[in-house]
């Protein structure tokens, strides 16, 4: 009975058995959730696809919602749905959880949806917004993203200082030495 334990997700493999615990799949990840959070993550994933072109996929412990990059995720949880969204602010509500700079342009918004009537607005305004967000950020080119100052005038250059020799040191400390010894008037 040769085999091993996956790293990753702790199940037994048998020895010459495929395994790929990375390959994930929404039906996978929203399968064990109850009946109310199946509701909520159906009312959430029809609204976020009614926005237009995106990809919706899983991955790992999440299932993304991108355009060219992603502008929220949902991690299913067993009691919960928690809904990352990225937006060009932080959220101050009580239906967010947590918020925080994620790059120069975005924050992160953490929400927690326990049933379907929360998917709703404020959530599905902010998750608009997010969608829209994504193609403004993907549109805006990088170098006018890029505050820029204008150029310094150019000065000519201060000539280098001189290094002291060997012989210049000692002359310096004998000079500070003999100072040293004199009477202060």
């Amino acid at each position: 009975m040769a085999g091993h334990e996956c790293y990753h997700c702790k199940q037994w493999i048998e020895e010459g058995e495929a395994h790929d615990c990375w390959t994930t799949t929404e039906a996978a990840l929203t399968g064990e959730l109850s009946e109310e959070l199946r509701e909520a993550w159906q009312r959430l994933r029809e609204t976020a696809a009614d926005f237009g072109d995106q990809r919706i996929y899983a991955s790992h412990n999440s299932i993304m919602f991108s355009r060219t990059s992603c502008y929220f995720f949902v991690r299913p949880k067993k009691s919960f749905l928690e809904v990352c969204v990225f937006l060009g602010r932080a959220l101050k509500s009580p239906h967010v959880r947590r918020s925080d700079r994620s790059s120069k342009s975005k924050f992160y918004n953490i929400i927690q949806i326990k049933h379907r009537d929360q998917v709703e607005t404020p959530i599905t305004d902010w998750l608009r917004e997010a969608y829209e967000l994504s193609e403004a950020l993907a549109t805006t080119p990088k170098a006018a993203a890029r505050t820029t100052r204008p150029a310094a005038p150019t000065r000519p250059a201060a000539p280098k200082p001189r290094r002291k020799t060997a012989t210049a040191k000692k002359k310096v400390s004998s000079r500070s030495a003999s100072s040293r010894s004199r009477p202060r008037r």
